[in-house]
């Protein structure tokens, strides 16, 4: 009979993932990168442990989107206050603010669980192609 294994948190090992978003479509490289930080294209993974790895996103600046996205995906704000409500599309924010296109993609296809929050901070988007992880890139290799 054959055993089912479970991950234990001493046998974790975390890798670091450099990812080009360079001219990649955003909802492809979004699904990617989930899988990665979730731990799914692991063979140990274990659906209750937390066993992803690091990503680092490059070029987040440079992402690519289909179709009219670019004037018609609006992304939204509120601060709770009457009229509070603030949108702006996809070419504003990438204007102002091209890390956040990235990790507001990644973070709506990761679980809405405990994990989320920490699985996120295991994320590093740069809008640029300099980071400072080439450390812990050259490590893992």
């Amino acid at each position: 009979m054959q055993k089912t294994y479970t991950q234990k948190t001493s046998e974790i090992k975390r890798e670091w993932h450099i990812v080009d978003a360079k001219d990649k479509v955003l909802g492809r490289i979004a699904t990617d990168i989930a899988l990665k930080l979730i731990g799914k294209n692991k063979k140990e993974f274990t659906p209750h442990m937390d066993g992803g790895d690091y990503v680092v996103v490059i070029n987040a600046k440079d992402v690519a989107v289909t179709g009219n996205k670019e004037q018609d995906k609006m992304y939204y704000t509120h601060s709770n206050f009457p009229g509070g409500l603030k949108s702006k599309n996809l070419a504003k924010l990438r204007a102002q603010f091209p890390e956040r296109i990235v990790e507001n993609a990644v973070k709506n296809m990761l679980p809405k669980n405990k994990h989320q929050d920490v699985r996120m901070t295991r994320l590093k988007v740069y809008a640029g192609s300099e980071h400072k992880h080439t450390s812990q890139l050259g490590a893992s290799k």
